[in-house]
């Protein structure tokens, strides 16, 4: 099984490689093969979650208080005590699954790319490979390796096949990126002089960051991860790098890769300096109180559809920071499961943008009206979609959202939270709610319904447009309406977090 986990990062590297000796004129090839790789892959994860779920006597013994499973360790630079540690737990699953899903749902979107086809699809490969070794790595090392391994497919994406101001986009998100990840080298620098190890199950399970050393350490990597989550006032690469993006990529940009901040928050910052995390939380409550209203307000004043999406996903991603900072179990669990629920609800709003786009040419919300008359397929699914959005009752955003705001409120041993710094940034984030859907409701409105605004000779989605938004909806409703397996894998993951953090607040 360790060989099964491992082959989810390696299955996409070697198609990468393997594409490279197919001739660029064979497009549907190309294509084939992409899709046969990224559904073999969720076959893959859907096996390891199903064994994760039905058998949990595979997690290795020697891991069991962290429910590592399927896990393996090799040694890779003895002399500097760094071993390719891989395995998984619920949490890791989770963001696997969503991350496969919305690669399909990726490839499926860009079928009908023509101009160098075989390039877009190679460095695709190799992003979803980089992000899979991530979201399995539990050596400190080979995580920040594959986390980088992710930003140079972004980089030529977006600056090959973006559009607009694509190249100065592609130079800022990746120059803050980087400026993210020369944090996360400082923070992981300290842990390991400490600690002689990047093996972050031993460092966080012994306590081996001196408290005095959190002091500065946990702040200065939490925020590295932050950045890469977009929250204020480090969100300025998002909007650019989203609207410049092809539309894929900025399915997987705000889709999972935002994800990865969120990610090392919680495994790498929160989990190995809890001491930290209770001295500077209540800075990044208030940065990520900020992002969620910054981010709904800033939204409605947009009128480019991708700029509406990319402040709308600023602050639903601030939520899971949010989220975090509570140190309440049930909002640490609303926040993983925002994290997967928004995955999936920004893509299917990005992937019906780029097909509107296709068709009327305009990304305007004042240019377009009535689309419903000639689009009706993909204007059900934009209002579906932009419902989910807001977190109506049914979809995965209510049931996120929900644990999120009750957990902020209620602390874990009942009454109220007893930070009232906490009790009021959430009342600040509720009414953004209401900001939300001024801004999502408003443009869905002005989008598919009234009169055409002119005359369009288009049809409706074709078959890979449908099959993508028809996979999104699916696992949007799902997560709504039966979250209770996804909530016990989240759970089993948290405890020995929530173990650290409560043993880090004494």
């Amino acid at each position: 099984m360790a060989f099964l986990l491992n082959l989810t990062w390696i299955l996409p590297a070697v198609l990468a490689a393997f594409l490279m000796f197919v001739p660029k004129q064979k497009h549907q090839a190309i294509r084939l093969l992409s899709l046969i790789g990224a559904i073999v892959n969720l076959g893959i994860i859907a096996v390891l979650t199903i064994c994760f779920i039905n058998e949990p006597v595979l997690a290795d013994a020697n891991d069991t208080a962290t429910a590592l499973a399927f896990s393996s360790k090799l040694s890779w630079f003895p002399s500097l005590n760094v071993y390719f540690h891989t395995g998984v737990d619920g949490f890791s699953l989770l963001m696997m699954l969503m991350a496969s899903i919305i690669g399909i749902c990726g490839i499926l979107v860009s079928w009908k790319i023509e101009d160098r086809c075989k390039e877009f699809f190679i460095l695709l490969a190799l992003l979803l490979s980089g992000t899979y070794g991530c979201f399995i790595s539990f050596d400190l090392f080979t995580f920040f390796m594959f986390n980088e391994l992710t930003l140079i497919p972004t980089y030529l994406l977006i600056g090959i096949f973006g559009s607009g101001n694509k190249a100065f986009a592609a130079m800022k998100l990746n120059l803050m990126l980087f400026g993210g990840s020369a944090l996360i080298i400082l923070g992981m620098a300290a842990m390991y002089i400490e600690s002689g190890s990047f093996d972050l199950i031993a460092i966080a399970s012994e306590g081996a960051i001196p408290v005095s050393v959190q002091m500065w350490a946990f702040p200065t990597l939490f925020l590295g991860f932050a950045i890469l989550s977009s929250v204020f006032p480090f969100h300025t690469w998002s909007p650019g790098g989203h609207a410049a993006a092809p539309t894929a990529i900025s399915m997987f940009l705000a889709g999972v890769h935002m994800k990865l901040g969120g990610y090392g928050c919680l495994r790498v910052g929160m989990y190995a300096m809890p001491s930290g995390a209770h001295e500077w939380m209540d800075v990044f409550l208030i940065l990520a109180t900020i992002s969620v209203a910054a981010g709904a307000f800033i939204a409605i004043r947009q009128r480019d559809l991708k700029y509406i999406n990319a402040y709308s996903s600023i602050s639903h991603v601030g939520m899971v920071i949010f989220g975090f900072a509570t140190f309440s179990a049930l909002a640490m669990r609303g926040s993983v499961m925002q994290m997967v629920s928004h995955g999936f609800v920004t893509s299917i709003v990005f992937a019906l943008i780029g097909s509107i786009y296709g068709r009327t040419h305009t990304r305007n919300v004042d240019e377009m009206g009535g689309l419903m008359k000639q689009i009706p397929f993909l204007s059900v699914a934009f209002v579906l979609a932009g419902f989910a959005v807001v977190g109506m009752p049914g979809t995965s955003s209510f049931a996120a959202e929900l644990m999120i705001f009750l957990g902020s409120f209620r602390s874990d041993s009942g009454g109220l939270h007893e930070n009232p710094l906490v009790i009021f940034c959430a009342i600040l984030c509720v009414l953004t709610i209401v900001t939300t859907a001024v801004y999502m409701l408003r443009t869905v409105n002005r989008v598919v319904n009234g009169p055409l605004t002119k005359e369009y000779d288009f049809g409706d989605a074709d078959w890979t447009e449908r099959s993508a938004i028809i996979i999104l909806l699916g696992c949007i409703f799902a997560m709504g309406l039966f979250p209770g397996w996804i909530a016990e894998l989240i759970d089993d993951a948290l405890i020995p977090i929530m173990n650290n953090l409560q043993g880090g607040a004494n």
